[in-house]
């Protein structure tokens, strides 16, 4: 029945009220990575970032952002186009120790069809009844970062703002901290990202009307209530090395994203934490060409024999810099399947203001 579908999908991206625990899952469009740089690394990110991504992975790396304003947008789609990811990204030095960025990011479904009115109160099919809606998801960061008297040692926080709608059926509002700091010594990169320090809060009201309640009732859903969603906090250490051979240059990149919400399916799963490795190389040539893979995303699955395997995600990326311009494509699998790869393409531009003569 394609009432009880549209149901379904708007039921599935509800959420339910805060109780004695907080859901796993949540804002979970905040981890689709931004950059085709990082992209194509598996997203390990969080001690090499160093341009206006870092508002996204590590708000400690845009103090290494270059220009007097530099911006960064992105592209993506999901499942043939039907779903649609968008990041811009800007950043600006307060003076010669503070930087300050801005990133938005919308993930959204567009033109869904409302058939709840589909039948009207005779039974009768009227077509001209279908509505549209769509179910999007919206975060707006501010960031700031700042060095510090000790040399290679920087910081910074991150606010970010969270607005999740569903058509006219369902809404709401957040507010989240992260804080990151990076350190460099020599060719060593460490970092370390602590993602929804205080908890990250989605508040949800539901606005259905009584056709939409019956509707509900029908086809065995819930009448959702008005709630509070928490996101627990999680922190994402890393560690990266630059080699420079002549005019070549490879550099390794590790991260492992830890969270403390119980066991999840990752590589490495204890009482305690979960901890989800990242790991990514990036080769260059006269920091002109550059060449990225990654893998992450571990998870262990059953296959139909009920056997058990450990897959990853695995992660290609190219980039190309010119004087001011960075192209970078990605190219990604998510779900860690052999069908769902997605072409992610970003730029990054330097500007630099002219100066007076």
């Amino acid at each position: 029945m394609i009432r009880a579908a549209l149901l379904a999908l708007v039921t599935g991206i509800s959420v339910q009220a805060w109780g004695q625990t907080a859901p796993k899952y949540s804002n979970e469009f905040l981890s689709l990575g931004v950059g085709g740089r990082a992209l194509g690394m598996g997203g390990a990110q969080v001690s090499l970032v160093n341009d206006v991504t870092a508002g996204y992975w590590n708000p400690a790396g845009l103090v290494m952002a270059k220009g007097d304003i530099q911006l960064a947008f992105m592209h993506n789609e999901y499942f043939a186009g039907i779903a649609k990811y968008d990041y811009l990204g800007l950043a600006a030095p307060i003076d010669s120790m503070r930087h300050i960025g801005f990133s938005i990011l919308r993930f959204g479904i567009d033109d869904i069809a409302n058939t709840i009115d589909l039948k009207d109160k005779d039974g009768n099919i009227n077509y001209d009844r279908i509505t549209g809606f769509s179910a999007a998801d919206y975060a707006f960061l501010v960031s700031f970062a700042s060095k510090t008297r000790i040399t290679g040692l920087h910081y910074g926080a991150n606010v970010k703002i969270i607005h999740r709608k569903v058509g006219d059926f369902a809404k709401a509002w957040g507010f989240g901290l992260d804080a990151g700091m990076q350190y460099t010594t020599g060719r060593w990169r460490v970092g370390a990202m602590l993602k929804d320090v205080t908890s990250t809060f989605n508040a949800w009201s539901y606005t259905l009307n009584d056709r939409t309640k019956e509707v509900f009732i029908e086809t065995g859903n819930e009448i959702p209530e008005n709630g509070l969603e928490l996101t627990l906090p999680r922190l994402i250490p890393g560690v990266s090395r630059e080699f420079i051979l002549k005019k070549f240059t490879i550099t390794p990149a590790v991260d492992l994203e830890m969270t403390f919400d119980g066991k999840r399916n990752t590589l490495i799963k204890t009482n305690f934490a979960s901890i989800d490795p990242r790991v990514g190389v990036e080769a260059g040539y006269n920091h002109l060409v550059f060449l990225r893979m990654g893998i992450s995303n571990f998870q262990q699955v059953t296959d139909m024999d009920d056997k058990k395997k450990t897959t990853v995600q695995p992660n290609l990326g190219v980039g190309i810099r010119l004087k001011s311009l960075s192209i970078d494509y990605a190219l990604t699998n998510i779900g860690n399947s052999n069908n769902l790869y997605s072409n992610v393409f970003s730029i990054r531009l330097n500007i630099y203001k002219q100066k007076k003569t």
